[in-house]
């Protein structure tokens, strides 16, 4: 493989800095690497594998040269920049849900459809942090016996929101403990002490934009629009690392010694049959970590499962990276 010029829009966000985190370790041979971030950012350093590298602003052929596109910006900036890189010969992995709905877009987590890679025009896409941790935990029990339905409830941390939503949630708390008070700015409710419904944009149907992308993008990685997936999402005031409360329906009776064999057999999971997981645990880990794991008490057919995993890592910059690697280690780029 010949070294890469690599490209990150959104280089000094949360995703960003931990996809830069990851880079310093990767075993992708890099021969460049250009930082892309909002204006405000432009004209600062950071450091990488010992270099100082300059943030850059986004330009007319700002991906001249580039082989990869990692894209960890809104939704709004991949829609208009991602299709530039493609034509500047750039391939793009975008994190944001600007392309994962398009039909021409592989949408992909490795461990579960790395098959979809092979049919990209230039653009993949990784999914919603909650789909991905998720389908980590429910793909190799749906390998064997079919799910036909999902229910989630979602205990999602400030990190889904940014950087800056991860701070203002820490000096609300350290003011409130001083006996202060804050205004809340990323949202229109008080973070610290508190929890709410997500706040991606409510639909007509009664459901928020976030509890739709896990119906959708599960259709779309398994490959199955007959999966009943019903989705509560909520914020709470963790820093990071998502927290899922699934119950699953599967076509055949439930065997648990086979379910929980399958889940310790599992890449990229980590499972405990007696002490439940907390967001502590899987803060900073690249698994998803599974517990909690039973038999419905009514339905041989169902079981119920706690899933935990840190929303930075695989739920976006460590799913990115992942897919990057499968494609030019492989050597199946096009």
């Amino acid at each position: 493989m010949q070294p890469l010029h690599v490209a990150i829009v959104g280089a000094t966000g949360a995703v960003g800095k931990e996809l830069l985190a990851l880079l310093e370790k990767s075993p992708l041979s890099l021969r460049k690497l250009t930082c892309f971030a909002s204006p405000k950012s432009i004209g600062k350093t950071i450091t990488f594998r010992r270099e100082h590298l300059s943030i850059e602003s986004l330009s007319t052929h700002c991906f001249t040269g580039v082989d990869l596109a990692l894209f960890c910006a809104g939704k709004e900036i991949a829609k208009m920049w991602a299709s530039k890189a493609v034509a500047e010969g750039a391939l793009v992995i975008d994190n944001s849900s600007a392309f994962r709905r398009d039909a021409n877009v592989p949408l992909v987590i490795p461990e579960i459809n790395p098959e979809a890679l092979s049919q990209h025009r230039g653009i993949i896409a990784s999914p919603n942090c909650t789909t991905t941790l998720m389908l980590m935990a429910l793909f190799p029990l749906h390998n064997v016996n079919p799910i036909q339905r999902i229910h989630a409830a979602t205990y999602q941390a400030i990190s889904g929101a940014g950087q800056k939503a991860m701070d203002e949630l820490l000096q609300e708390m350290r003011l409130s403990l001083e006996g202060g008070t804050y205004q809340p700015m990323s949202y229109p409710y008080p973070l610290a002490w508190n929890l709410f419904t997500h706040n991606s944009p409510m639909q007509e149907n009664g459901y928020v934009e976030e509890e739709l992308k896990m119906v959708h993008e599960t259709h779309k990685i398994l490959n199955d629009e007959t999966i009943a997936v019903h989705a509560t999402c909520v914020r709470v005031p963790v820093l990071r690392a998502h927290s899922i409360a699934l119950h699953v329906t599967c076509k055949e009776p439930v065997e648990m010694k086979r379910m929980i064999s399958l889940l310790q057999c599992a890449p990229g999971i980590c499972i405990s049959e007696n002490v439940p997981h907390m967001p502590l645990d899987a803060s900073g880990q690249g698994a998803v970590f599974c517990s909690r794991i039973r038999q419905d008490l009514f339905d041989p057919h169902a079981l119920s499962l706690w899933v935990v995993g840190d929303q930075l890592l695989k739920g976006a910059a460590l799913n990115v990276l992942q897919i990057a690697e499968k494609i030019f280690l492989a050597y199946i780029h096009q």
